[in-house]
C-alpha cells in the first residue's frame, strides 16, 4: 500500500517531520510517499493563504492519482478535503478530522493545543460536527518555523497548555499542528508517567485511518455531492489537475 502524505505548506522541513512521523505510524508494508506543493505559503496561517494552498494541493494531489492508495493531507486546516475526497479516486482523510475523530473513541470530550491563534480550529471541528466534542482550545505563542527549529522549546510549551487542557475536562488532547507531527510519540515517551491523557498525532492517526479504509474497499461514489466531476471545462490549470475535472 502507498499513501501520500501531502503537504499543503511550502516548508520542506515541516513535510519531512510529517513524512518522518507517518513512517512511525505505518504497519509493514505500507509505503509513504511525501510531496510539498510547487507554490504558496511556507506555513499557512491566514484564511487567504488557505485558499491558496487549496490550488495547489489539489494540483499536487492530481500529479499522485492513481498511484497511491490512500491520501493524507499534512495539514492541519484540512484544507481542500471536500474538494480532495472529490476528485481523488482513493481515500482522502485531514490530519485534523483523523485526530478527532479517534479523540471521539478515547472519551467523551477532546481539546486542540495549536501553534499561534487555536480560533480557527473552533470553525475547522464545527465542520466536522463534533463541536460538541471539543473541550477546549488552547494556542501557543510559537511559529511552525520555530517549533521545527527548537522542538525542545516547543514541547515545554505544549506541556502547559496541555495540562491546562486537561484541567479544562479534555479526555485526549489533539496536537494541531502539521510542525508537531511526532511531538504526542516524544512528549508520551519523555514523561516518566506516562501523559494524563492520550495525545493524538493527525498525520499518525491519519495514516492508521487510511489504512483502514484502503483495506476495506470501498466503491467510489456515483451520485451524490463526493461524485467525480465529468466533463468540466476548465483553463490555466494544470494538465493532471484539468484531466481529473473533466472525468480523465
Amino acid at each position: 500500500m502507498r499513501i501520500l502524505v501531502a503537504n499543503a505548506n511550502t516548508s520542506a522541513a515541516i513535510t519531512a517531520r510529517c513524512a518522518e512521523a507517518a513512517r512511525a505510524a505505518a504497519a509493514p508494508g505500507t509505503e509513504i510517499v511525501p510531496a510539498t506543493p510547487r507554490f504558496g505559503a511556507a506555513a499557512i496561517s491566514t484564511r487567504a493563504e488557505n485558499i491558496v494552498a487549496g490550488h495547489a494541493l489539489l494540483e499536487l494531489l492530481a500529479e499522485h492519482a492513481g498511484q497511491v492508495q490512500a491520501v493524507v493531507l499534512a495539514v492541519s486546516h484540512d484544507t481542500a478535503l471536500e474538494g480532495a475526497r472529490q476528485l481523488m479516486p482513493c481515500p482522502v482523510l485531514g490530519m485534523t478530522e483523523a485526530a478527532c475523530l479517534v479523540a471521539c473513541t478515547t472519551g467523551a470530550r477532546f481539546g486542540l493545543v495549536t501553534l499561534g491563534s487555536a480560533e480557527t480550529y473552533r470553525e475547522l471541528v464545527a465542520r466536522h460536527g463534533l463541536s460538541g466534542r471539543l473541550s477546549g482550545l488552547e494556542g501557543v505563542a510559537m511559529t511552525p518555523q520555530q517549533a521545527v527549529a527548537d522542538p525542545a522549546a516547543a514541547k515545554a510549551m505544549l506541556r502547559g497548555a496541555i495540562g491546562r487542557l486537561v484541567e479544562g475536562g479534555a479526555d485526549s488532547v489533539i496536537l494541531g499542528g502539521a510542525a508537531l507531527a511526532g511531538m504526542a510519540a516524544e512528549l508520551s515517551a519523555e514523561d516518566p508517567q506516562g501523559p494524563p491523557v492520550p495525545l493524538l498525532d493527525g498525520i499518525a492517526c491519519g495514516v492508521k485511518l487510511a489504512e483502514a479504509l484502503a483495506g476495506l474497499g470501498l466503491p467510489r461514489p456515483r451520485a451524490g455531492s463526493m461524485a467525480p466531476p465529468q466533463g468540466r471545462v476548465t483553463s490555466g490549470l494544470s494538465g493532471p489537475l484539468a484531466r481529473l475535472l473533466a472525468g480523465g
